[in-house]
């Protein structure tokens, strides 16, 4: 079969698959282009996912939702000793990896490039990377071995963030065990949910949320390396907490000694009101509520200690066990859906860079993946020793307070 027999194929393939999903529009537009140009979108529509198209993937009705008791400070420093031993035994033999999301851009705090790379120092340069990474050597020094660090990227920041590496020498963590890996890409739709165009030759698309990366592992062919390296869990963090404690082998360890499936790291309310997505139980299962839909009396109530019922708030610090986590590969993630401003090109050819929202981009969450788990041990940590985000530019989770925390953890700035 030649290259124009081939062309052929594909470009009927995906005209019959457009018109099903009703984007007709698409076909219209890729009739104005060059063979060489058709070619290259039909490409890449060849590969998209549509799920997001499919009305039975957007955000699931919630359940029935019940407290879920942590293992609290007091009794994480009684069994510390037993729990790290545990966790270090997993680590040198080669049973942890880590993953870090790192997929977003620091566009909230004014910076056009990769988060991670962002200098949260005073009188210094420092990194975000380099905090995450400073963190991470403090346990492999003591536990005298590398942990496999795997580091997802968007397409967007994939080549600066490797550059970034590269040029600081990973920062003193042997290159040998770190892994990039690209996330997945969704589509955008319009308000009358039609596909967009980033450019003549490009459906529009946006990373597909921070719940996306073990199926973004998977893409890019890194379940094999996983079990082939006898990998048995994954401790997945986020890229914007600065004092993030990551592998840590005392979280690990009493995962482990718990017997459970999986473990999040939480942290005690600052108030009932705190904007924090809070561990709890739903219809039985581990789960996590945000706290837009927690009702009054659950955001309220109290134990009979005096606590909240619904106290511990995630800091995106999770720990999976791989066999599970490739059972959810079978299952479909609900969708959450966003109104952004999205750049897209128009209908005349023109580019359009809008300055209110304008369409729909969707993501899948990590907190998702925990409801998708048997069980979830909820591991208390001290909130001014492990939860420091650099969200915004000022403000609450702000630069300036997680400098503070850096500070009060005697870190030099």
């Amino acid at each position: 079969m030649d290259n124009q027999q081939s062309h052929n194929i594909l470009k009927q393939r995906m005209y019959d698959r457009l018109t099903a999903l009703q984007q007709s529009h698409l076909i219209a537009h890729i009739e104005t282009l060059r063979p060489e140009d058709q070619a290259q979108i039909l490409h890449q529509a060849e590969q998209l996912d549509y799920s997001v198209l499919d009305p039975q993937t957007s955000e699931e009705q919630r359940g029935h939702f019940e407290q879920l008791r942590a293992v609290t400070l007091p009794e994480i420093a009684e069994k510390r000793a037993h729990y790290s031993q545990i966790g270090f035994e997993a680590i040198r033999a080669g049973k942890v990896g880590a993953v870090l999301l790192a997929g977003g851009q620091g566009s909230r705090l004014g910076f056009e490039h990769p988060k991670g790379m962002f200098n949260i120092g005073e009188t210094r340069e420092l990194f975000i990377f380099e905090c995450l990474i400073r963190n991470l050597l403090r346990v492999t020094e003591e536990a005298q071995a590398f942990i496999p660090l795997f580091i997802m990227t968007s397409e967007e920041n994939d080549a600066e963030t490797r550059r970034f590496f590269s040029e600081h020498s990973c920062f003193g963590y042997s290159s040998r065990h770190i892994t990039f890996f690209v996330q997945e890409q969704l589509p955008t739709l319009d308000t009358d949910g039609r596909l967009m165009l980033s450019d003549r030759t490009h459906i529009a698309t946006a990373p597909n949320g921070n719940g996306g990366w073990f199926a973004s592992m998977e893409r890019a062919g890194l379940l094999e390396m996983l079990q082939q390296n006898g990998i048995e869990w994954l401790n997945v963090f986020a890229v914007d907490n600065v004092l993030q404690s990551i592998a840590d082998p005392c979280f690990i360890g009493a995962v482990i000694d718990s017997g459970m499936t999986s473990g999040a790291k939480v942290v005690a309310k600052a108030a009932p009101d705190e904007k924090v997505g809070v561990l709890c139980l739903e219809d039985g299962r581990p789960s996590i509520v945000e706290y837009y839909e927690m009702t009054d009396e659950m955001r309220t109530r109290r134990e009979p200690d005096g606590t909240l019922s619904y106290n511990y708030g995630v800091i995106l610090n999770y720990l999976f066990r791989t066999d599970q986590l490739s059972q959810t590969l079978t299952k479909q993630m609900p969708l959450h859906r966003a109104f952004k401003k999205i750049r897209y090109l128009s209908d005349t050819g023109r580019i359009i860079k809008p300055e209110e929202p304008n369409a729909y981009k969707f993501e899948t969450l990590a907190l998702d993946m925990v409801k998708m788990q048997e069980s979830c041990l909820a591991f208390e940590v001290e909130r001014s020793r492990e939860f420091a985000p650099v969200k915004n530019a000022t403000g609450v989770d702000s630069v300036n307070t997680a400098r503070a925390l850096l500070r009060q953890n005697g870190i030099r700035l």
